[in-house]
């Protein structure tokens, strides 16, 4: 195993899985409940026996039954691999009457900003059912933001997904302004903010799209599309993340915007919706061949509206757009 290869790297000899997504990442199956992976020369997962036929038929890693973490610790030596989110109780367990050595890596997450072929293509899969569901739903004036919302998430479970690959975003009028709204039973008004996504085969898409109506809406619309090209005309492998957000962040300042372009210009898509790198002022990780990314800057009017424009980049010697979706929605 490749991941064995970077074990050796850092000097750690057991590398101790409790995140479903390394799990699913690296055994190839997602539990439902709690699950050790142990990766050595010979890895075992431990799982509940609620799991373990599906363990059985899909982990690509030998499956035990997960009894309890006293006989699981007969399993570590050396040095162990811990990631940064296991959780206190579960550290202050797994150290109990037993000596070990310790060190928080994220192993696992460098090699998942790296995507495979299968996973561009579950990536790719998971953004044409959304956006032949956004394409199926009718944005009659009359709805409600929640009913687009569920009308959104029923259309890509017809489609194929599995389920929104997070909690579908739609707000209309002064309620764009607010990055992350929360769907309300307000009949749609201009403009309509839509950030959504499909979940298929555990992997991720993430897009939002603003529909305008008005000249002002326009004039902010078209300054948020500018910062969005310049940004991924940036992105290609030796870049730094900070520079892709610099290169978005620059235009909408330029237009005399900056304080009103509020969170970072993107993030790395997989698995999670949410992933490292982020494209944010701070992350000063390098792009890589291979990476999944979003950029969405946007442009938020406090009380007034707000646009945002997302696309998912794959990076390969530069960025490609995967979405196919027009930027611009005219209903």
């Amino acid at each position: 195993m490749k991941i064995i290869d970077e074990m050796q790297k850092e000097d750690i000899d057991t590398l101790l899985i409790l995140n479903f997504n390394n799990i699913d990442y690296l055994a190839g199956f997602r539990p439902s409940a709690s699950s050790i992976l142990i990766v050595k020369d010979e890895p075992v997962l431990f799982t509940n026996q609620m799991d373990m036929e599906d363990a059985l038929l899909n982990s690509k890693i030998p499956v035990e039954e997960l009894k309890s973490l006293k006989e699981l610790k007969k399993s570590l030596n050396g040095t162990i691999g811990l990631e940064s989110s296991m959780n206190i109780q579960t550290f202050e367990n797994l150290k109990k009457d037993v000596s070990l050595e310790t060190k928080i890596t994220d192993i696992v997450e460098r090699m998942r900003s790296i995507k495979t072929n299968e996973e561009l293509k579950n990536i790719e899969k998971a953004l044409e059912i959304a956006e032949e569901a956004f394409k199926s739903t009718e944005f009659d004036n009359n709805k409600t933001e929640n009913e687009i919302a569920a009308e959104i998430e029923y259309n890509m479970r017809l489609k194929g997904a599995k389920k929104a690959s997070f909690d579908t975003i739609v707000a209309s009028g002064k309620r764009s302004s607010l990055p992350h709204a929360d769907v309300s039973s307000n009949t749609l008004q201009r403009p309509i903010v839509i950030d959504w996504g499909a979940l298929y085969n555990n992997y991720c898409s993430d897009t939002t799209r603003t529909i305008i109506q008005t000249e002002r809406h326009e004039e902010i619309f078209d300054i948020v599309l500018e910062a969005q090209k310049s940004a991924i005309a940036a992105i290609k492998p030796g870049v730094k993340a900070c520079e892709v957000d610099k290169a978005a962040r620059d235009v909408i300042t330029e237009y005399g915007y900056g304080e009103s372009f509020i969170h970072s210009t993107g993030h790395s898509v997989g698995l999670e919706i949410h992933e490292n790198p982020s494209l944010s002022k701070r992350d000063e990780t390098t792009i890589e061949k291979g990476m999944v990314i979003t950029v969405e800057p946007g442009i938020y009017l406090k009380d007034d509206f707000g646009v945002r424009i997302e696309d998912m980049i794959h990076v390969t010697n530069k960025g490609r757009v995967l979405n196919k979706l027009n930027a611009k929605i005219n209903i």
